[in-house]
């Protein structure tokens, strides 16, 4: 039977991985909503606010689970790990504090104008919403992150009576691993929204949708994700080399190397083997380990036996680093490709929109796996040289835990079902719905070509001119 800390470690585990799903996509994705704004006040042109009003429902979505799965997020602090408040409360409760009061209520208060307030408010003023809406979700990110960044790499502290307090908060907030995880965290963000965006619209194409609004939308996706992918790769071995730096247990456990190398190999795949402290089946390229980590072929990669037991579980790690790297690698030939049929032929086959639509979720997988390489790769930390993992869990029985999490599991399951359910409700309704305004570019015609004349519609359907 699983004791305390490891029912607790999963259940955490599983709030984290439900809650994340929608923060990532919210952040990236409010920048969408203002880009679709922006393009609409610009040129007038309705199929821009078409997209918006698409757009915006799944965004009010996707933010209502965030906030119903983060609130879960602060429950735990108290319920499975009080030692960690008891230890680090007075840096982790201002930066979550600083989270509520900077970003939080700015998106609270300016997301019903956002949602309702296109035709009450000034078109300025709703453009103005929405700026303010994208920003809230990346100041909640800023702060979330910084402390999490904090966790992985401390800085700016002393600890006095058992307690870990401030000496320097520009430390604490801008630690040594914050710049390379926030920028790489914003940039999954981006690529996790490109396609969703892109996945959801090659969806209503397929279903015989002939607007322009998703095929616009479409094309939106695929030239961002075609953008971020390659900054994405630049940013990810900045953040590697980082990494290497401040936990280079992690980078062993990552890589798979159990003794210390000169001019290490890079193990495209292997079976590590933990008890044996070796690898099986191994499949490398000489020296490229060493050349990327220390940017010399020869270069010297510390394996994990020169930390002995302190190091992280190896295969987590070492699985979940080639799920990302392969998921990131796909999406770049997705969008590519996509975008070289988008310019060759304004168009995507049968074929690529399928694709297309089966990359939908790529995004929050390459997250996830991201995500657990970071957080478990910590481990035996809680937080890195200050408190543990089993110093800070909860002392209550395992049946109260185990009762918890099932009850955790069995919920977030149904509402993730509910969710994907809506989504292609509102994608198959939005397939249906008419638009009859005359001066509407033609669905046969480019998307390149949209007039920059400020159009009114003439006439609306009965459903609302929305798609």
């Amino acid at each position: 039977m699983l004791d305390t800390l490891m029912l607790s470690r999963i259940q955490f585990a599983a709030n984290v991985s439900f809650h994340i799903l929608f923060p990532t996509l919210t952040i990236a994705l409010g920048w969408f909503l203002l880009f679709f704004k922006v393009r609409y006040d610009k040129t007038g042109n309705p199929v821009w606010m078409r997209a918006y009003r698409f757009w915006v429902k799944v965004f009010a979505l996707t933010f209502a689970m965030g906030v119903v799965s983060g609130i879960t997020m602060s429950f735990q602090f108290g319920t499975n790990w009080p030692g960690f408040m008891e230890k680090v409360g007075n840096i982790a409760g201002p930066l979550l504090g600083y989270e509520v009061l900077t970003a939080f209520f700015l998106e609270a208060t300016f997301l019903g104008i956002m949602l309702f307030g296109s035709k009450r408010v000034p078109s300025k003023v709703h453009t103005f919403s929405a700026l303010m809406v994208a920003l809230g979700t990346t100041f909640s990110a800023f702060w979330i992150l910084s402390l999490n960044s904090w966790m992985q790499t401390p800085a700016g502290y002393e600890i006095r009576d058992g307690a870990v307090h401030a000496t320097d908060w520009m430390k604490v907030i801008f630690n040594p691993s914050f710049p390379y995880r926030m920028i790489h965290m914003l940039l999954a963000s981006g690529l996790t929204a490109a396609f969703f965006v892109a996945g959801l619209s090659a969806y209503r194409i397929l279903k015989g949708d002939p607007k322009q609004a998703p095929r616009l939308a479409l094309k939106t996706g695929l030239v961002l994700a075609a953008i971020l992918a390659p900054l994405q790769v630049f940013v990810g071995d900045l953040h590697g080399l980082n990494t290497f730096e401040h936990q280079p247990q992690k980078v062993a456990a990552m890589e798979g190397i159990w003794e210390t190398e000169q001019g290490a190999a890079l193990r495209l795949f292997a079976i590590p083997d933990e008890e044996a402290r070796t690898n099986h089946l191994e499949i490398t390229i000489p020296k490229l380990a060493s050349l990327i980590l220390t940017h010399h072929a020869d270069g010297e990669v510390p394996g994990l036996n020169e930390f002995g037991d302190d190091h992280p579980p190896v295969k987590p790690l070492f699985y979940g680093f080639r799920i990302m790297v392969g998921l990131g690698v796909l999406m770049l030939l997705v969008a590519w490709i996509g975008c070289y049929n988008l310019y060759r032929r304004d168009q995507l086959p049968g074929w690529l929109l399928k694709t297309t639509v089966a990359m939908t979720a790529s995004g929050w997988l390459a997250t996830l796996a991201g995500w657990y390489v970071t957080e478990v790769g910590r481990q035996p930390w809680l937080v890195t040289g200050i408190l543990t993992t089993a110093e800070a869990a909860t002392p209550v029985a395992p049946a109260n835990v185990g009762l918890s999490l099932t009850l955790y599991l069995v919920v977030y399951v149904i509402l993730l079902w509910a969710y994907f359910h809506t989504l292609r409700v509102m994608a198959l309704k939005s397939v249906k719905v008419e638009e009859f305004e005359t001066k509407e570019p033609n669905p046969e015609g480019s998307l390149t070509n949209l007039s920059d004349s400020k159009q009114q519609p003439t006439l609306e359907s009965a459903h609302g001119g929305k798609a």
